[in-house]
């Protein structure tokens, strides 16, 4: 759209008379939203909409949806953010009118379908993660590790135990960990990874004391390991007096195999949109419940719901609440597709979840071990990571490589992540994906690599095919440009400036 010198807003599709979309009638007021508000809210101009015919419209989304990669279209091999297909069977309850038109202030007898949901998925999250309580209520992974940090700060609290002010977090931890326990004024010890990739344990053993609060553990960690001392490690940690705290981004790999409550975590915070299936990716919506064991769950927020006499209802929250962290119950659509997928499943289908997504990663490793070496050489579990450290001769880092993976279909794996490891590459492919989409990722990394050795600018330029070229990222992150029009005058001030006086 463009801006004309009165500052009434244009847009270049529109034509007088045209129409592609419309309002339905409704019967429910008599009078205009407009006519019962106060005159100082009322909008003094009319307001200018496109007229645009339905097919135009059509196609204007349907060419921008075509310019972004999506998991309903190309293969999505992001490691630690398990980037699974969303069964469309999922959309179809969210849709149902009994679901979608409930409103959250409507009382607890007229909303008893929502509540057996948020029941129901509670006792099957139970069952999963061997854990006692769930809220349901934090939006994403990251509000649910504020709110599983908050109990921990909660339970000391009750306990007088005011000297415990540390939190240790591993090097290869998720960065949300450690910026999660700062922002609640804790201070984050960070301990190093052994020459296996996992917990050095003479390091946690030097850093816990009585001053310790917490451990937050993501198993298997992000190099696709899980961590064999975790028995010892909740040891540890229980006898120092400190909580242990579970990340579940990498839960993928554990379904139906291990419960972290059986390894010994107090706390643990799941990514519904990564290990069940609901949207994940472009800001939202996302729900992060977390589960604790039966002596925190008088600090969890409310309301939860409870189950009496075949009927269900909201229980406000005992006064040892860390209190409310999200309006009304949650994101209720993403718990009630979280639910749709668990129960589609079933048992016997969760399990394999956890097989396949662990048989399709090591299927991965093994193939591309010989194009980029590993950084830890030894089975998976969901997701495996490579190290480009050797191409950095030819002056190509992993952001190159994921770049021009885009040219030939395939979205980036995560690059530069871990940090522990040079150039990373980290891969989980999720167990969705068949073997010949698999086969297809290898050969054409087979391919980078060809050209990372015969064309490296080809990589280093990279992406060719794509609607927008590399980006200044550094610029691109403190300048945005958010509009196709600023990028057509960045076009024409360039051309003005490089071109030649007369």
């Amino acid at each position: 759209m463009l801006i004309s010198p009165d500052d009434r807003l244009i847009f270049e599709k529109s034509r007088p008379g045209r129409k592609g979309s419309g309002l339905p009638e409704t019967h429910c007021l008599k009078e205009s939203a407009s006519a019962r508000l106060d005159a100082k809210f009322r909008r003094k101009q009319e307001l200018l909409f496109p007229e645009v015919s339905e097919p135009e419209v059509i196609r204007h989304y349907v060419n921008l949806s075509r310019k972004n990669f999506s998991i309903d279209t190309h293969f999505y091999p992001l490691g630690s953010c398990t980037m699974k297909y969303n069964p469309k069977l999922n959309e179809w309850a969210a849709a149902l009118e009994g679901f979608s038109a409930v409103h959250p202030l409507q009382p607890a007898e007229t909303t008893q379908g929502f509540l057996e949901v948020f029941y129901n998925l509670e006792q099957a999250l139970k069952a999963m993660t061997g854990m006692d309580c769930f809220t349901l209520q934090p939006a994403a992974g990251a509000h649910g590790e504020l709110t599983g940090m908050m109990l921990v700060h909660a339970y000391h609290e009750s306990r007088s135990d005011k000297k415990r002010r540390k939190v240790i977090v591993p090097d290869s931890s998720h960065g949300t960990n450690p910026a999660t326990a700062a922002l609640l004024g804790y201070e984050v010890v960070t301990i190093r990874s052994n020459a296996g990739g996992r917990v050095d344990m003479a390091e946690l053993r030097k850093n816990l004391d009585n001053q310790t609060a917490c451990l937050m553990l993501t198993n298997p960690n992000t190099l696709g390991l899980f961590e064999v001392d975790i028995q010892e490690i909740t040891r540890l940690v229980h006898e120092a007096g400190a909580l242990l705290y579970y990340d579940g981004a990498n839960l993928n790999a554990l379904l139906g195999v291990v419960r972290p409550g059986d390894m010994g975590f107090d706390i643990v915070h799941l990514n519904l949109h990564k290990t069940f299936s609901t949207p994940h990716g472009g800001g939202g919506p996302g729900a992060g419940p977390v589960g604790v064991k039966a002596y925190l769950a008088p600090f969890l927020p409310g309301p939860l719901v409870e189950k009496k006499d075949g009927r269900y209802r909201f229980v406000t929250e005992p006064k040892t609440s860390i209190g409310r962290i999200k309006s009304f119950f949650g994101n209720s659509g993403i718990l009630l597709r979280a639910y749709t997928y668990i129960l589609t499943l079933g048992r016997a289908g969760i399990i394999k979840i956890s097989d396949d997504a662990i048989l399709n990663a090591n299927y991965l490793k093994e193939k591309l071990k010989h194009v980029f070496p590993l950084a830890v050489d030894e089975p998976c579990m969901h997701e495996f990571v490579l190290t480009l450290k050797k191409a950095k001769e030819k002056g190509i880092h992993a952001g190159d490589v994921g770049k021009r993976l885009l040219d030939y279909g395939f979205h980036a794996p995560t690059v530069h992540f871990p940090l522990v490891v040079e150039d990373a590459l980290m891969i989980e492919p999720t167990e969705s994906e068949s073997r010949e989409t698999l086969d297809r990722f290898v050969e054409v990394m087979k391919q980078i690599a060809r050209e990372i050795e015969e064309t490296p600018e080809l990589v280093r330029g990279a992406p060719w095919t794509l609607p927008i070229g590399r980006p200044d990222e550094v610029r691109a992150a403190r300048n945005p440009v958010l509009t196709y029009r600023d990028v057509v005058r960045e076009k024409e001030k360039a051309c003005r400036e490089s071109a030649p006086i007369a």
